[in-house]
């Protein structure tokens, strides 16, 4: 009888044990997605040129995914053409370096949860510092704001035609820190890309620009905006016919306003017929992921945006 006690004591002591590691599981796996749990669980990798941080420029810092333990700063990424986001230095103390289960390469982790992060390259000669952490977008999620001094980052809106050519002309621009493809002025929540090409929401395609206006100017950016599309027509651009083609500039203060109607009675004085419409900011819906650096993902050239001397 007393074994009988001690094998069933033991039972529930396996039981609770086997329970309590699924606990920890799930608890480990909460608020990731299948695809997230195979990369950051599972070490995968995601497909190469990707990755929702490959071409980000925001101002800010790059935390863990799973624990949100800051990893990276801003001023450590840097272009490696490699197709994963990269960074040639690390917040101290933040990511751990083990053997690869390869035995030939270096692999990164999150120092606080063991999440996978990417590997470790050196010697490729990138940057001053020859280090490349190559990290899986879907591993890190991005807090915008910069420490550095001095930097004060902006928001502006413009709609002009397809915004892949929009957002490859702004993405370009000095001082511009991101250039993000959308959709604005329309009545629909949440709109996809295939509604607002139905011109039933109402919405124009729309580049969201952040700027440092310490190193540019809201008037440089409109003035651009106005040289990479033509301002004189109504509702298409080029080959683009539709609503949400349109031309406008979504003002976030006063001040924007003022200065996109100056620079509009500045063109029609010079013969422009200007269409360009100036309202007030409303939601802006990000597009899909697809459309967001689309030329540098697909390679050549804007089809409809070429820029024109006006001013």
């Amino acid at each position: 009888m007393k074994s009988l006690f001690t094998a069933i004591a033991a039972l529930v002591i396996l039981t609770s044990v086997l329970l309590l590691q699924g606990g920890e599981k799930e608890m480990k796996d909460n608020g990731l997605t299948a695809e997230e749990k195979q990369v950051i669980l599972n070490k995968g990798t995601e497909r190469p040129f990707t990755g929702k941080y490959l071409h980000h420029k925001e101002a800010g810092t790059y935390v863990c995914k799973q624990c949100r333990a800051e990893l990276y700063r801003s001023e450590h990424k840097f272009e490696s053409h490699c197709g994963w986001p990269a960074f040639d230095d690390e917040i101290a103390g933040a990511v751990k370096h083990i053997p690869d289960a390869d035995n030939i390469r270096t692999e990164i982790v999150c120092n606080n949860c063991s999440g996978h992060l990417g590997h470790i390259f050196s010697g490729e000669g990138f940057t001053e510092k020859n280090i490349r952490h190559c990290v899986n977008s879907i591993s890190l999620s991005f807090v915008p704001g910069s420490k550095e001094a001095g930097v004060n980052i902006r928001k502006a809106y413009f709609a002009g035609g397809c915004f892949w050519g929009v957002e490859h002309w702004f993405g370009k621009s000095e001082g511009v820190v991101s250039a993000r493809s959308g959709y604005m002025g329309g009545q629909t929540e949440e709109p996809t890309y295939k509604e607002v090409c139905s011109g039933n929401t109402g919405h124009a395609e729309t580049v969201e620009v952040e700027y440092d206006t310490n190193k540019v100017s809201f008037e440089e950016l409109a003035k651009l905006f106005f040289e990479i599309h033509d301002p004189t027509q109504g509702n298409r651009q080029g080959p683009d016919v539709g609503v949400q083609y349109r031309s406008a500039i979504f003002y976030t203060d006063q001040q924007q306003k003022q200065i996109s109607e100056q620079l509009i009675e500045q063109l029609r004085k010079n013969g422009f017929d200007v269409k360009t419409q100036v309202k007030e900011a409303e939601t802006f819906w990000a597009a899909e992921d697809y459309h967001q650096n689309y030329y540098q993902k697909k390679g050549g050239q804007p089809y409809c945006h070429t820029r024109t001397k006006r001013f």
